[in-house]
């Protein structure tokens, strides 16, 4: 077994979990319950941990975790609407002032 991320929170591991078996690759969370214990321990120490249970996959489930984990240029400045000049967040998908979906190229 080789551990390949960990997270401060139970859902980002579960969600990175759930990518890696989608895509053939088993995998475990680990210390998923110990995040109650940050602060008699170390913060670091209590964060949940996505382990693969075979070593061979321990690249590919890597390579995986970078593209799906992997924020962009454009994903971290947000974008302006064609429409009408808004400048709006990287999570709309549509304008929240003239309704113009935004060009995804």
């Amino acid at each position: 077994m080789k551990r390949v991320f960990s997270a401060s929170d139970v859902a980002a591991a579960g969600f990175i979990q759930g990518v890696l078996e989608n895509e053939g690759i088993r995998a475990i969370v680990r210390h998923g319950l110990l995040t109650g214990a940050a602060g008699e321990l170390p913060p670091t120490e209590c964060w949940p941990e996505v382990w693969v249970m075979e070593d061979d996959d321990e690249s590919r489930a890597r390579e995986i975790i970078e593209a799906v984990t992997a924020v962009g240029p454009e994903d971290a400045t947000g974008w302006t609407c064609p429409g009408c000049g808004e400048h709006l967040e990287a999570a709309f998908t549509q304008c929240w002032n003239c309704g113009r979906e935004r060009n995804t190229g």
